[in-house]
């Protein structure tokens, strides 16, 4: 690494390898927020699923309740 860093100072490249330097870890900060953007997109489909289950497993429990003429809150 040292050899890579000397050969740009050489040349006087050193802003190009600060631009590859701060291009890289921009790029990598792009993915890691991606991909947690992508976890947060799964958890989130996955709690819209469960509240529409809950949802129709109420709502078919208060139609057979209207439809016996029973109340939940006996």
């Amino acid at each position: 690494m040292n050899e890579l860093i000397r050969t740009f100072n050489e040349r006087g490249d050193l802003a190009h390898l600060a631009l590859f330097l701060w291009a890289s870890v921009a790029s990598l900060a792009a993915l890691f927020a991606l991909r947690e953007l992508a976890g947060a997109s799964r958890r989130f489909d996955e709690f819209v699923r469960q509240l529409a289950l809950f949802n129709r497993r109420v709502g078919r429990r208060k139609c057979g309740a209207d439809n016996d003429g029973q109340s939940d809150r006996e």
